[in-house]
Formats: C-alpha cells, structure tokens, sequence
C-alpha cells in the first residue's frame, strides 16, 4: 500500500498551498506506474493536513496538534489492520515537518497495529547543490521546479521576480540545519525567508523537476523491496 500524506501551508507567493499535496499524489502516481505491477501496489486515500505549526503565521495554513496527527495516524493504522488484507505500508511523505512524527509513529504502527512500515521522504533526495550558501527547505529551486514538472498550471511564474534571497544565508543553516541542535523556526523570519519561501525559486525549471522525479522514482524501486525483505526479518 502507498499512503501519500501533504500539508496544507504557505507556500510563498508564487505556489498554492496544497503544493505538498500535490507532490505526494504526484510521487506516489509515478512510482505506481513505475512499481505498480512488480509490487503489486495500490493507493490509499491522501492525508491532505499534516503537521505545519511553523508556517501558522500564513492565512490558509491548516495544521494538527501533535496530539492531532498521532491519534489520527494511529487510528489509520487500526482501521488498515482491521479492514484490510495488506500489512505492508509504504507512507509517501510531501512535508519535510512531518518528519520526526513520522519516524516515531511508524514504530507505532509496526508494534501495536502488526504493519510493516516504512517512510519514504522524496524531498531528501535531491543532491545539495555545493556552489550556494543557501539551502532549498521550502518553495525555493527544488519544490518550483517540481510543480513546473508536475502541475505547472498551479505556478505563478510570474510571481517568482518578486522573491529575493534572505540576507544570510548562514542564519539558515544555523537555525534550521545546525548538526547536533534543533531549533524551532518559523518561515516568516526573516533572517531565514523572504515571503514565506527558503530557497531560490528563480533558478527552478521543469526539467530539473523532471530529473528529480526521475531519482525519486528509481530509488523507491529499491524501498520497496527492502520493504518485502523486512517481512522475513524477527518480529514482522
């Protein structure tokens, strides 16, 4: 099974806000028609809200609790193992904040509910781009690029002229990516964002969008397969 789970939040000014909506559905269609028929894969419904407390600041950002999103996955997880025959569960995750709740509930769902989980984070796989002080964390070159690649229709391209880059590119990685810390952050401060957006939205293209999706989809090729081999591993 693939579960895509998104984020309704502020995308800067030129993305809507369901882009991580948008990107998990569209990840999970490419790997299905890629994947599908070698394992056996279908689609659950999307998880469209998420956990975005650090975009709340943006009208039209919708997030849970922290008590919101464990209940809600932990109920999914019950009604997965009760209604249906399949255990094993690749969750497809188009929101960088849910990873740490993710990590931890999927241990949830491994042992209270029986399925065999795994979290797949596409965003992470795109390589660092060594020549900029500034990282790409949201609705900069690397989402722009693949919305153009995915849903080009939802691009206000031309919005992105308005972007500038934030003053300090080491304030982000301070805040956001200092190894051994973390940090709350929001993405209206301004040493981080300019306009809600981290990342250089004017250096996105669809083929680099292309190029992203095509990674994506051949690494979860191997996923998945670690995925099967994990039901012969003690306790699954």
């Amino acid at each position: 099974m693939c579960l895509p789970i998104g984020s309704i939040e502020q995308h800067g000014p030129h993305l809507p806000l369901n882009t991580d909506v948008v990107l998990a559905e569209g990840f999970t269609r490419h790997i299905m028609a890629r994947w599908g028929e070698s394992f056996d894969l279908w689609q659950l419904p999307t998880m469209s809200i998420s956990l975005a407390r650090e975009h709340e600041w943006a009208p039209g950002t919708m997030s849970l609790s922290i008590q919101g999103m464990t209940a809600l996955m932990r109920d999914l997880g019950r009604e997965i193992a009760r209604a249906l025959p399949a255990r094993n569960l690749m969750i497809i995750n188009g929101h960088g904040g849910n990873r740490g709740i993710l990590e931890a509930l999927i241990q949830d769902l491994r042992a209270d509910f029986g399925l065999n989980a795994c979290v797949f984070h596409p965003a992470e796989l795109v390589p660092v781009d060594g020549h900029t002080l500034l990282p790409e964390i949201h609705g900069g070159k690397n989402e722009t690029s693949l919305m153009l690649a995915i849903a080009p229709h939802l691009v206000r391209q031309d919005r992105i002229a308005q972007l500038k880059s934030p003053p300090d590119g080491e304030a982000v990685a301070m805040t956001i990516l200092q190894k051994g810390v973390t940090w709350p952050w929001v993405s209206d401060d301004r040493r981080l964002a300019d306009m809600g957006v981290i990342g250089d939205a004017q250096a996105a293209s669809a083929e680099l969008g292309q190029r992203i999706i095509g990674l994506v989809v051949e690494t979860a090729g191997g996923v998945l397969k670690q995925l099967l081999d994990n039901q012969r591993l003690p306790g699954h």
